[in-house]
């Protein structure tokens, strides 16, 4: 069964036109219709730039809420691309949760993120904030340690929506996260 159109769900792109951006196969998919809890940061004051796409930064009062994450592998994945696209009531109120995501990444140049369940251990992280405007912010989280693993990320605002894209891998992804997000921002609806 397919995604009703016009909704969060069908705005996504699909794994195939990702995979084509990416330059790699990614099959598996995993999704959720609501932000998951804030992850535990040290420092607490972190905790948007650890989990930006939690509810740390989609608070309550969204609309409608859509995360997908493609990867090219069940257990160990090489490769991850994670769409999230939240909507609210209205652009004020967007704004509001897009100057969450922009502030939380400019006031966390480090932190260590808990571990967590499925056996994850704590990981420290680095934030390096490329570009900031009123209506997009890209940035990068490289874990320390990673042998080079790190999320290029970009956060968009479209009217009464907050897009954000990360592509993960170890190696340079920024320009992959920018086309990414151009096409996501290009097919929905704010």
């Amino acid at each position: 069964m397919g995604a009703v159109p016009g909704t969060v769900q069908a705005s996504v792109l699909p794994a195939e036109e990702v995979s084509k951006a990416l330059g790699q196969t990614l099959r598996s998919q995993h999704g959720t219709s609501e932000p998951p809890p804030a992850l535990s940061a040290d420092p607490l004051e972190c905790a948007v730039a650890v989990g930006p796409a939690t509810q740390a930064v989609y608070a309550n009062g969204w609309t409608s809420f859509g995360s997908v994450t493609y990867q090219d592998s069940d257990t160990q994945a090489d490769h991850t691309v994670t769409q999230v696209i939240g909507l609210y009531p209205t652009s004020d109120d967007a704004s509001q949760v897009f100057a969450t995501v922009s502030n939380g990444i400019a006031n966390c140049p480090t932190a260590v993120r808990a571990g967590g369940a499925a056996g994850h251990r704590a990981s420290q992280w680095n934030y390096e904030l490329h570009t900031a405007t009123a209506e997009a912010v890209s940035w990068v989280a490289t874990q320390d340690a990673g042998d080079g693993w790190a999320c290029h990320r970009q956060a968009r605002l479209k009217g009464r929506a907050v897009l954000q894209v990360a592509v993960c891998q170890a190696g340079d992804s920024r320009q992959v996260a920018g086309t990414i997000a151009d096409q996501l921002a290009a097919r929905v609806s704010g």
